[in-house]
């Protein structure tokens, strides 16, 4: 490590809240930097947590500033226009940070020697447009999550109302390049979105290695699993797309099969209400739980970015079915490491022959735990991150 390197990261969650996929991207980003030097740490318009996560955040990281982030609608057409036209216009999220927060923000930069932004939404939180010596991680891409909710169907005039706002992301997405002196993202297919010929990193999202070697316990009956922020909409809509449309074949051909979700606010209102489905909401450690799966689902249709579930499972020897946007940016095959099916009667379908089939399903777990091993580890990782931010010192350097 570098002591004398100083980095500022700015974080739009506590990297020791509890665990969903922006979060666990957050904090070993933040430890692979650290690898590099001294990291100090922004929070910025994140929703407030407890002092346990505070303490074990400060711990690790030099917490300098938490900053709130306030509701700015953008309505009318004026601001839409702006939006689309004005290459200094950041607030696409409808959020901001207060004027004493950004003055500091400018000031405190340049006492460093690198600035990484975590999220683009992070990022728009500032009116500042132009952020020298920086990286940003975009993580997903808004016009990603457009374009998976206009494929999703819906009305003439959400649908006219959906393509107005890719053409308005797509616009701003193309200026990030200008903003930041090096951008991150999760995918070979976010980097095309954003353009080759800019300086554009692909730092997969990974997953942590466990210390044991996984052993599966299969209960019976047979348990499905998902794991996920429940509120968090495109879970929502994968979980519901999958009860609804998937779950009743799988129930008729499997007596007693239960369907797990684990995460928070699974335990809630939304969970679907019926005695098959067991809402067991946020476990700290949800080792011996996942072991009693015969499978977990990803049945993600809509959002950005990739999803942290795919290595997740893979860590932890879990057969996996996957639709193929739930598994996009990775280099799996259907068969290979894990399932892939998008039509309701061939995802069930799917979980049926995992379940039915337990010594394939461990063959297939294995795999992808190989290729876990191999590309998907935060320490597999690190080294994309240590380019990132060293193509930033460099690009700042000869300036």
């Amino acid at each position: 490590m570098n002591e004398s390197l100083r980095i500022l990261y700015v974080s739009s969650c506590w990297p020791h809240d509890k665990c969903h996929g922006g979060q666990l991207r957050a904090l070993h980003i933040a430890r692979a930097l650290r690898q590099l030097g001294n990291v100090t740490l922004v929070v910025a318009g994140s929703h407030d947590v407890d002092g346990d996560v505070r303490n074990k955040t400060a711990a690790e990281f030099g917490v300098v500033r938490e900053m709130q982030a306030r509701q700015c609608p953008r309505l009318g057409p004026i601001i839409r226009a702006r939006s689309i036209l004005d290459r200094q216009f950041t607030n696409i999220h409808g959020l901001a940070a207060g004027e004493a927060d950004e003055s500091w923000l400018k000031q405190t930069q340049k006492q460093f020697d690198l600035t990484w932004f975590f999220k683009l939404r992070t990022a728009n939180y500032f009116a500042n447009a132009f952020w020298s010596r920086s990286v940003l991680d975009v993580d997903d891409l808004p016009s990603t999550l457009e374009k998976s909710r206009l494929q999703g169907g819906g009305d003439f005039r959400s649908r006219l109302k959906c393509r107005v706002r890719i053409f308005e992301l797509r616009r701003h997405e193309k200026r990030i390049g200008q903003r930041f002196s090096v951008l991150g993202v999760c995918s070979q297919a976010d980097k095309a979105i954003l353009g080759n010929g800019l300086p554009i990193h692909v730092i997969p999202n990974g997953f942590a290695r466990p210390v044991n070697a996984p052993s599966r316990r299969p209960s019976q009956p047979p348990r499905i699993g998902f794991m996920g922020l429940y509120s968090y909409e495109p879970n929502l809509d994968g979980v519901r797309w999958f009860f609804e449309q998937c779950w009743p074949q799988i129930k008729a051909a499997v007596p007693g099969v239960r369907l797990r979700l684990v995460g928070a606010d699974t335990d809630g209102p939304l969970r679907p209400d019926d005695p098959s489905v067991d809402g067991l909401g946020w476990l700290e450690r949800p080792d011996d739980e996942v072991a009693s799966w015969s499978l977990m689902i990803v049945p993600i249709r809509m959002g950005g970015g990739t999803r942290v579930k795919i290595p997740d499972a893979f860590s932890r020897k879990c057969p996996l079915v996957s639709t193929r946007f739930g598994a996009l940016g990775y280099d799996v095959e259907n068969g290979r490491e894990l399932l892939l099916a998008d039509e309701p009667r061939s995802f069930a379908d799917a979980c049926l022959w995992l379940i039915k089939d337990p010594v394939a399903a461990t063959a297939m777990a294995e795999r992808g735990f190989g290729a876990f091993l191999e590309k998907w580890t935060w320490e597999a990782v690190a080294p994309r991150v240590w380019e990132t931010a060293e193509d930033c010192l460099r690009f700042n350097f000869g300036r």
